[in-house]
């Protein structure tokens, strides 16, 4: 359960957000001006607590409109992990409420599974994933799974479906009091299960699950919408003469003649839905992670909308990306040790926030943001770029060694969710028979 101060940083978050969407700028960020007036709306929303739901039912995607209204133009996974009895069935029913027709509620006990230690995942869950692999093919916006949840091989098998089926995952667990009261939930759980029984399932349940990363991650609306323009770029960059002179860094030594397709050049993106990386976490293992997890801002945010701001395309050998701006309520979930290539660098906070979109064969998603510092570095140092000419979205910039940027004339916001990436993490093709997710996909250019 958030302590107070969690729960003002939840409220300020929501009230700022709300703030920035209000406004003429359609929540480019906060301005100057607007800063100043920051403490005011933080006081105003601190005296707002009773008129809001039951404690134990505030989440950003019940009580946000904003959050409400990006989660039903994307495809979420809700997983509801908790103690039997705690109060996840009620917490998704609160969801469906919300969601109405948009969502579908799958729940381990009308399939019959009792939560339990196991030695491996009972055939009975099948069915179960079977409801849940229709929903997903369907593209249903909201799909809830209700289990205990507590076994790795078995969220395993759900991270796998969402990655299949381009959902974004969000971990929700009940807020009541007494969720790990194995005395309490011994009366409350419809198994009639001991308090040994939840005592031996309680330990897996009281660490934070941490994700491989966290980050932003598009609404399917965006997703689409940037993918789109991401090929634009594609197509027009490749048209060029100047890009046909440069294409020597992109074809190898020994077939220089090759033609070049740039589609089928950037072959690879990473798994999930397009998003921006805050912290890679190891789900726990890398350095900083358990600090990052359990600072309030990213317990407040989680679960959240935000709106990106994407500034420009860039392209290199290695990678095809977006570079992002992120407001001051944003580089609040921004670490401040990954705007760096060597360890004496010294760039701006949010100089690495990026949305990859395509990477070269062999090449990593990691490179992506990596490239973008290096544009950063050039910036800082007075290199500007030689301004090649404007093309459909913007002014096109090359820095040599095949390292092009589109500087948006108009900038792009994109709607997302703040959560985390809880699958293998492996690469996907850009392009496939079925064109599902697919960063870069065949389009015209008007």
């Amino acid at each position: 359960m958030l302590n107070s101060h969690a729960k003002i940083v939840t409220a300020f978050l929501l009230e700022a957000e709300r703030a920035c969407w209000r406004s003429p700028d359609n929540n480019r960020g906060f301005t100057r001006k607007s800063h100043t007036f920051l403490p005011k709306i933080f006081r105003k929303m601190s005296t707002q607590s009773s008129k809001e739901r039951p404690e134990n039912l505030q989440f950003p995607f019940l009580d946000d409109d904003t959050t409400i209204s990006t989660v039903k133009e994307s495809k979420t996974l809700f997983i509801i992990r908790g103690l039997p009895g705690s109060g996840k069935s009620t917490l998704a029913q609160a969801i469906q409420d919300q969601y109405k027709d948009a969502c579908k509620v799958i729940s381990a006990d009308t399939h019959k599974i009792t939560p339990a230690i196991r030695s491996s995942i009972p055939e009975d869950y099948s069915k179960l994933d079977e409801d849940l692999v229709d929903y997903c093919k369907r593209d249903i916006s909201v799909v809830i799974v209700d289990d205990t949840h507590h076994e790795r091989e078995r969220l395993d098998q759900l991270f796998d479906i969402a990655d299949k089926y381009q959902y974004k995952v969000l971990f929700v667990e009940p807020k009541t009091p007494w969720k790990m009261d194995c005395l309490q939930l011994k009366d409350k759980n419809q198994w009639k299960l001991s308090v040994e029984d939840l005592k031996k399932m309680k330990p897996s349940l009281e660490k934070d699950f941490l994700p491989l990363y966290y980050g932003w991650f598009l609404s399917k609306k965006s997703s689409e919408n940037l993918r789109k323009t991401g090929q634009a770029f594609l197509d027009e960059l490749g048209s060029l003469k100047v890009f046909k002179k440069e294409s020597k860094y992109f074809l190898p030594a020994e077939d220089p003649k090759v033609k070049l397709d740039l589609t089928s050049y950037f072959a690879k993106r990473p798994p999930s839905v397009l998003h921006c990386t805050t912290k890679f976490t190891d789900f726990g293992k890398a350095m900083g992670a358990d600090e990052y997890a359990q600072q309030e801002v990213v317990k407040a945010s989680y679960g959240k909308a935000f709106t990106l701001t994407i500034s420009a395309l860039f392209l290199t050998t290695k990678t095809a990306g977006a570079r992002v701006e992120l407001s001051e309520p944003e580089l609040l979930l921004w670490p401040g040790d990954v705007d760096k290539i060597l360890p004496i660098d010294n760039l701006p906070k949010g100089s690495r926030a990026h949305i990859t979109l395509g990477c070269a064969s062999g090449i990593e998603p990691v490179q992506t943001g990596l490239d973008l510092l290096e544009f950063v570095k050039l910036e800082k140092a007075g290199t500007k770029g030689e301004e090649i000419e404007e093309i459909g979205g913007g002014k096109l910039l090359y820095f040599g060694n095949g390292m092009f940027m589109l500087l948006l004339s108009k900038k792009i916001e994109v709607r997302a969710i703040f959560s985390g990436y809880y699958g293998k993490g492996k690469l996907v093709p850009t392009q496939g028979s079925n064109k599902r997710g697919s960063a870069f996909n065949p389009c015209t250019i008007i």
